[in-house]
């Protein structure tokens, strides 16, 4: 599906110059974020001085796992899943008894609320001002409101991060689901390539070798074949 069949689809939504001025936001909110799993692939596979197209391959290897690239697509099918507002407080509940798997809560780096995640929430609102609003974000935003205010979640850092609201929005405007990892890929290209030409230019830098520390067994007796059991 193409962007001209996505327009007929949609309407006035993708041309319009809102969504394109907020598509720009999203795609700077995305485009680097330190030293993520594909930018360390980045840095990793381009210090043998590979060449970028073979080193953003990498990153982009890197970026299709369900972990990195798959959040946004995972926080529609639970927001689905829960299906309306009243399910919210069993749902919080499956989730603190691991009966369910809270998405787009949590991240490696912030441990309060994601900045991007605001700005994300914001431009939601602003989307559903032209497409017509989404029953998912009222889900959503329910679903962030009774997290916050759960102990449990407090204690353990859970903020909504970029990717809780970002799905939403590409969903709004007809993007299809397998193609949000690449509307991650695209802006962040630019964040790799950045981490690449850093590297890439310092006469300092060296092929990518980390220590691996051997924490097994220090010593094995050796029995000689003969006396092995058969």
């Amino acid at each position: 599906m193409n962007w001209i069949s996505l327009s007929k689809q949609r309407g006035d939504a993708l041309a319009s110059p809102l969504f394109l001025s907020e598509l720009d936001v999203l795609f700077i909110l995305h485009a680097d974020h330190e030293q993520n799993c594909s930018a360390n692939a980045m840095r990793s596979v381009g210090s043998s001085e590979t060449d970028p197209s073979c080193t953003a391959a990498g990153a982009t290897a890197a970026l299709f796992g369900p972990l990195h690239g798959g959040a946004n697509e995972q926080v529609l099918r639970m927001l689905r899943q829960i299906g309306s507002k009243d399910k919210i407080p069993q749902f919080v509940q499956d989730v603190k008894g691991r009966k369910a798997l809270l998405m787009g809560f949590g991240h490696r780096v912030y441990k309060n609320y994601d900045p991007r995640a605001r700005i994300v929430k914001r431009l939601a609102e602003q989307v559903f001002e032209v497409t017509g609003r989404n029953p998912l974000l009222d889900i959503a935003m329910e679903l962030e409101r009774i997290a916050l205010e759960d102990e449990l979640f407090v204690k353990r850092k859970l903020y909504p991060n970029v990717d809780f609201y970002s799905g939403i929005i590409y969903e709004a405007v007809g993007f299809p689901t397998d193609f949000f990892t690449v509307l991650f890929a695209i802006p962040r290209m630019s964040g790799w390539l950045a981490q690449w030409q850093e590297l890439i230019t310092d006469p300092e830098q060296k092929i990518a070798r980390p220590r691996q520390v051997y924490s097994g067994v220090a010593i094995r007796d050796f029995e000689p074949i003969e006396k092995r059991k058969k």
